[in-house]
């Protein structure tokens, strides 16, 4: 194993940004990811890069998890489990499942990133987050280079959110993932409004025909990280009290909502973001995408902190228009 110095890790973050790790290593294999953890204990763990801002050097031993395998293990009538290493590419594995018509993460289809790094932001699109059909995951303990099963109870997730961004935060690094799918195109979601628009024609829609859907329908909103930098939602839909939110609608009548529960509203970030007159705008090097205001990008060799700045703009802006707290849903490193 190879460690190398002063690494630009532009190219691994979805961000674009150029910042360095001060020591760099690949790792392609759990035996490798253990024998540099029992010597190094103060690591960043570096998956597909697609959650994060970048704002300064990483002064740790940066490990890039490139770990790469599918198993199917278990496979009954209607239900199929399979692994996928941490390594693999989010959306390739999300492709391959579909190709083998193993249904529910087709809602999930071209969200960038890796595997590995999945279950710790429970991510989610199109009415379906990781926690409905996360089985299990396996995991290294830092410490003490054991590893671990978590169970979908013990990951503790929540919107956006799991064990591993709180209490457990640097403790663990995730190997490996297994999902509970489905088989013969089994219990589709296509009751969120933009899917379902898409597939009105449909009468049954595959999951490929789904899948197809929530790409064209990501590719018309957001920019690919390939030719903009970005890190999709920069920002956590907010969620309020029923309270706070009728006193928004009797300002503006024309608020979008989802009932989260008898007392919780969820509130667009992107619709609150746009009524303060950020969408589309420049600020020198960085600024918020033209098609969606939740997205915030490096137009051109923008720093991390430059982007940060123009984050805590928007959260100041929205506090004193709506007085909502904009939660940033991107780790800020």
């Amino acid at each position: 194993m190879n460690i190398l110095h002063n690494i630009s890790l532009k190219e691994y973050n979805t961000f674009g940004i150029n910042t360095y790790a001060k020591r760099f290593i690949e790792i392609n294999s759990t035996e490798e990811l253990k024998q540099v953890i029992s010597s190094e204990k103060d690591v960043f763990i570096l998956g597909g890069g697609s959650n994060m801002l970048l704002t300064s050097a990483i002064e740790k031993l940066v490990i890039h998890i490139n770990t790469k395998g599918i198993i199917v293990n278990d496979t009954k009538k209607n239900e199929v489990y399979v692994t996928a290493e941490a390594g693999e590419n989010w959306h390739e594995f999300v492709l391959w499942c579909i190709s083998q018509n193993y249904g529910g993460l087709e809602n999930l289809s071209l969200i960038p990133g890796n595997v590995g790094t999945s279950p710790i932001q429970n991510i989610g699109a199109y009415g379906v987050e990781i926690k409905d059909t996360f089985f299990q995951l396996e995991a290294l303990e830092i410490e003490t280079g054991k590893t671990k099963i978590f169970t979908k109870d013990e990951c503790k997730f929540g919107y956006r959110n799991s064990v591993f961004k709180n209490e457990l935060k640097g403790k663990y690094i995730i190997t490996s993932v297994t999902f509970k799918l489905t088989k013969n195109n089994h219990n589709t979601t296509i009751s969120y409004g933009a899917i379902q628009q898409f597939l009105e024609s449909k009468n049954k829609p595959t999951i490929k025909e789904i899948s197809d859907a929530v790409i064209a329908i990501r590719q018309s909103k957001l920019p690919d990280p390939k030719e903009i930098g970005n890190s999709g939602s920069f920002f956590k839909n907010p969620v309020i009290n029923s309270n706070s939110f009728k006193k928004l609608q009797e300002k503006y009548p024309e608020i979008p909502h989802y009932i989260v529960s008898e007392n919780e509203i969820k509130v667009p970030a992107g619709w609150l973001i746009e009524q303060c007159g950020f969408k589309g705008k420049r600020f020198g090097n960085t600024g918020v995408h033209n098609k969606q205001a939740l997205v915030l990008v490096n137009y051109n060799n923008a720093t991390g902190q430059e982007v940060y700045n123009l984050a805590q703009k928007i959260q100041q802006t929205i506090k004193t228009t709506f007085n909502i707290d904009l939660e940033i849903e991107v780790n800020i490193i």
